[in-house]
């Protein structure tokens, strides 16, 4: 089998390691070991199921028989439905044209890159983030690479994004963020947005624009003061320029569910909407009319909203407060509060350290994998992400998480940090 010869695609597409991080911690599951793991960005459905209406909505569309292929672009009536969503919520104005429906965001992610993306095009993507090495990889792309800091919340800034701009075809950029939680600023976004304008307005006639790509899954689960910007609130011109990537799957704990939805220039969402056609990653049809039902529900969308909200915020702050306070205690961890998503970023700096029997722990695979033999804690270090294999920080998923076991996680972590010299 080694020396079989596939596409160059094939041969050199990276394999997750997040993926190969979880077939680790599932043997130590089947070893006897009880692991808490926080690497999943997903739901446990016995903690966070989907709305019960969605259900509802769910079966009653199967027995209605709405089983056969669903328009290519997405059903018109659930493009209503996420149209007077966006209005109602968000202050967009989105037509049904403007609208494609797929299974998820991951198509909708992979059909903007194809659309945008010629085989050498710069593509602008801050890291840590989730995949777009990947999906810069697809399109035979040149990966620009911002990396983002601490001291920024690890969102990338104008500044950082500026010297960049000239000939970019895409800005990828994710708010509330995954993997750490974090959103844009008003200011930053802003000025942002100006950049991309700026650099378009520059651009001669028929030349390709800078697109932004603005990956908004997580936007409905904002904690505290937060507040979720967009580009096109903020600078009504960059309508022109952005594509949106959205839908269910985490606004209600419904990432089997597979129904996403990215909004943009009609233009651009014709060629996303014939890209999709051809891979066939349209959304289920009795799915899409569930859910064109369930989002005009306002109260029940509210009275959901507001219990899944207070669930995810109290263990994400629970959880804050945990590293907090053994940072207090002189541990080398730290955390940033929680401000939207299902993530909490969090700092495990131990290289250099010594274990119990002398083992220096010597690189940051070595502190993941001491935290998790030791506390019995699994997490994804942001090398995974594409910051540095040395990075000490963490994603902290809570799609996973039962309240009544996080005492016992920030006491087992307690204990693994004591045993170190």
């Amino acid at each position: 089998m080694g020396s079989l010869k596939l596409s160059h695609l094939a041969e050199t597409l990276i394999a997750s390691e997040i993926v190969r991080l979880g077939a680790t911690i599932k043997e130590k599951i089947k070893a006897g070991d009880h692991i808490y793991n926080y690497t999943i960005g997903d739901f446990d459905s016995s903690v966070f199921p989907i709305p019960a209406g969605l259900q509802e909505e769910i079966v009653t569309a199967y027995k209605e028989g709405y089983t056969t292929y669903p328009a290519a672009e997405g059903e018109l009536d659930l493009r209503k439905s996420i149209a007077g969503f966006l209005k109602d919520n968000a202050d967009l104005d989105y037509s049904p044209q403007e609208i494609l429906v797929a299974s998820g965001g991951r198509p909708l992610i992979y059909s903007a890159y194809r659309a945008i993306v010629d085989k050498g095009d710069k593509v602008i993507y801050p890291v840590p983030s989730w995949n777009n090495n990947h999906y810069v990889h697809f399109t035979e792309g040149e990966h620009v690479v911002i990396e983002a800091t601490r001291e920024n919340n690890f969102m990338p800034t104008a500044d950082q994004i500026r010297p960049h701009v000239k000939g970019a075809s895409l800005l990828a950029v994710c708010s509330p963020l995954n993997p750490t939680g974090t959103t844009f600023t008003k200011e930053e976004l802003t000025a942002i947005c100006d950049l991309v304008i700026e650099e378009n307005e520059s651009r001669k006639e028929g030349e390709k624009k800078l697109y932004l790509l603005y990956d908004q899954i997580y936007w409905t689960l904002t904690f505290g003061n937060t507040v979720h910007y967009t580009p096109v609130s903020l600078r009504p011109k960059m309508k022109d320029y952005t594509i949106f990537i959205d839908g269910i799957s985490k606004a209600f704990a419904a990432t089997g569910v597979r129904v996403g939805w990215s909004m943009g220039p009609a233009e651009l969402i014709q060629k996303m909407r014939g890209i999709n056609s051809h891979v066939g990653s349209w959304a289920p049809m009795a799915e899409q009319k569930a859910v064109a039902k369930f989002l005009t529900q306002k109260d029940a969308l509210d009275a959901y909203f507001k219990e899944f909200k207070s669930e995810i915020s109290y263990r994400l702050t629970t959880l804050a407060e945990g590293f907090h306070q053994l940072k207090k205690e002189g541990f080398s961890v730290d955390a940033i509060a929680p401000q939207a998503a299902i993530y909490l970023t969090v700092q495990i700096d131990l290289t250099g350290k010594k274990t119990a029997d002398g083992t220096i722990i010597a690189d940051q695979e070595a502190v993941t994998a001491y935290v998790l033999d030791e506390a019995k804690l699994a997490l994804v270090p942001f090398g995974y992400f594409g910051a540095g294999k040395n990075n000490s920080w963490y994603r902290l998923s809570v799609g996973c998480c039962k309240k009544e076991e996080i005492g016992t996680v920030i006491e087992k972590l307690r204990n693994a940090l004591s045993k170190l010299s």
